[in-house]
């Protein structure tokens, strides 16, 4: 299939944009990268998930605060993702590029890839979200149908009954399978993966015994083999159907558009930044609370925009980015809370799964 290609842009509007983003951070004399909030939150996040699974695998807790700590730790896992990872593997944690690797390599403590993260995401997703063929963030196919351009199966039509259980094994599909098939295959949707150093060979073998020991195995040997393995799976179950829906929530939803690359051209109608406004959603960004812990995913809208900004500053420019699109006439698509952004994904799921 090959890389896709936007349309030459025309217009001030993306120049506007970030020069009225770039005199923000200098009015304020800010930097862009993250700061002492986020250097909290890593600590506070790192401590709970060292406080969860001692109390899931080594102090001598009553079953049911095992049982616990190990759902709080499968939680714990999908907050380092949104928050130290998702920063740090986008180059938006600090000005240190060490630092910045550094915390992208929390992806691989808690079984996934950051190198092969950072080409499906940064690259693939950030380039092209809901393009076919192209954007495998969205792309649960065939047991969920994201777009109408999917082919449809029968059971789809059940998917917004059963598409929030199925998120629960999303994390395990990732970790041990999808993992596993871009290192053997090498592409990404239309990625090819042409390099893979020495260096990222050990790293993905050595991260992967190192989760499979210290998540599966101590577990399964402290609490024996069924509790073990059941504590697990509650533990992914809870890290993967975060990770989905507050994917999801932002690009799968009855506001967001979805295409497909001209056939004979493998191009996408219209420009790279427009794209990204219509293809994207927030929701929920007057919480605080929600924020804090969704690491700013909640303004989707913004990421994709400035991807290089950590989200400790999203609320800050989210008026600058909101009051340009009206200027310019450019969609800005919100949800106002978390429930009705969760309600419009189910609706949706509903509505494309009885689709022909």
């Amino acid at each position: 299939m090959g890389v896709a290609k936007f349309a030459r842009p025309h217009g001030t509007f993306s120049a506007v944009l970030k020069q009225r983003v770039h005199e923000y951070f200098q009015k304020h004399n800010v930097r862009q990268t993250g700061d002492w909030r986020l250097y909290l939150k890593t600590t506070v996040l790192i401590c709970a998930g060292i406080l969860f699974y001692c109390g899931w695998v080594v102090f001598d807790l009553p079953l049911w605060a095992s049982v616990l700590s190990a759902v709080l730790l499968g939680v714990n896992h999908a907050l380092i993702g949104f928050n130290i990872m998702h920063d740090g593997a986008h180059g938006s944690y600090s000005r240190s590029r060490w630092l910045n690797d550094l915390m992208g390599y929390s992806l691989n403590v808690v079984g996934g890839n950051t190198y092969f993260w950072k080409l499906k995401h940064n690259v693939a997703h950030h380039t092209f979200p809901n393009v076919e063929g192209q954007d495998e963030d969205i792309d649960v196919w065939p047991f969920i149908r994201s777009s109408a351009h999917q082919k449809r199966l029968w059971f789809h039509r059940y998917q917004h009954v059963y598409g929030l259980f199925l998120y629960c094994v999303t994390y395990l599909q990732w970790v041990f399978w999808a993992d596993t098939r871009k290192y053997f295959e090498r592409t990404i949707g239309g990625l090819e993966i042409t390099t893979l150093t020495l260096r990222e060979h050990l790293i993905f073998w050595v991260s992967k015994a190192f989760y499979i020991g210290v998540f599966v195995v101590v577990p399964m040997l402290v609490l024996g083999w069924g509790l073990g393995l059941a504590t697990y799976l509650l533990s992914a179950a809870a890290t993967g159907v975060l990770i989905a829906v507050v994917f999801q929530l932002a690009h799968v939803n009855e506001q967001t558009h979805f295409m497909e690359t001209d056939p004979e051209t493998n191009k996408v109608d219209g420009e790279f930044i427009v794209h990204q406004f219509i293809t994207t959603a927030n929701f929920s960004t007057r919480s605080k609370l929600v924020s804090w812990f969704l690491g700013g995913l909640n303004f989707q809208v913004e990421h994709h925009i400035f991807p290089k900004i950590s989200h400790v500053h999203y609320p800050a420019i989210k008026g600058i980015v909101e009051s340009t699109c009206r200027e310019f006439d450019v969609p800005y698509l919100e949800y106002p809370t978390l429930r009705e952004a969760l309600t419009s994904h189910l609706r949706y799921l509903r509505l494309v799964g009885s689709q022909a």
